[in-house]
């Protein structure tokens, strides 16, 4: 709870994974996948409510073995590669609302985003309030400034790759650009539920280090968390 508001930490994990089969619930350095993100969740100082949106049975065991209730599945109609994560994000939320449990602020914390921690939660939750903001977007530098990037033609010619003023620049040189790491993304449900998205000009950025911001999509990106978390042990 943060100045008497009542927040909810909210897990969503669908059972279907083409890049990555069953990564939600694949061990990461010793643990489930989406068990760092509720151990994140749960010391956070403001969350009140740790929950789980899947359509999966076994996630959901797998989330109940960590604590976390898992009253409801998820229809199929928002489980499928083509679903929209947000409409499952209201789904969930109008759940526990025609239950009687009511939410002042959610957080979406994607199981995907290992290394985000309790504090990062925390931290982004001060900035929404701070900045009295309709919404919190967690972003990371890019890895690789974007205008050294372009589309490129059928034959491949790169007569116009670079725009003129990049050429012979240093990186240092270069406007320093933002992605979003997917790792937080936070708001409260009446205005998530009214603009349909977490963007809007009332959207702030929670900047997050690199070494944080890993967004497992792929086995090389597993690796990577699982070197971080297990060097952390050592």
């Amino acid at each position: 709870m943060f100045d008497g508001r009542r927040i909810l930490a909210l897990i969503p994990a669908r059972g279907g994974s083409k890049g990555l089969p069953g990564k939600n619930i694949r061990e990461l350095a010793g643990r489930p996948l989406l068990a760092w993100s509720i151990e994140a969740a749960r010391h956070s100082r403001y969350v009140d409510f740790v929950a789980l949106s899947t359509d999966s049975r076994d996630i959901a065991d797998v989330a109940e073995a960590e604590g976390v209730p898992v009253p409801f599945l998820r229809p199929a109609h928002l489980a499928t590669d083509s679903a929209s994560s947000f409409d499952a994000l209201v789904h969930a939320l109008d759940w526990y609302a025609g239950n009687g449990e009511r939410f002042d602020l959610v957080v979406w914390l994607q199981p995907t985003s290992p290394l985000r921690t309790a504090a990062d939660i925390d931290q982004a939750i001060e900035l929404y309030f701070e900045k009295q903001a309709a919404a919190i977007v967690s972003v990371c530098e890019t890895d690789h400034h974007p205008w050294w990037s372009n589309v490129l033609p059928a034959d491949g010619n790169m007569a116009d790759f670079l725009r003129p003023e990049v050429l012979n620049t240093n990186r240092q040189e270069l406007p320093v650009y933002y992605r979003l790491n997917g790792a937080i993304y936070l708001g409260a449900p009446e205005f998530l539920r009214k603009n349909g998205s977490f963007f809007g000009s009332g959207t702030y950025a929670y900047p997050m280090p690199d070494a944080r911001s890993v967004d497992i999509d792929s086995l090389m990106d597993f690796r990577i968390a699982e070197a971080v978390l297990l060097s952390q042990k050592s």
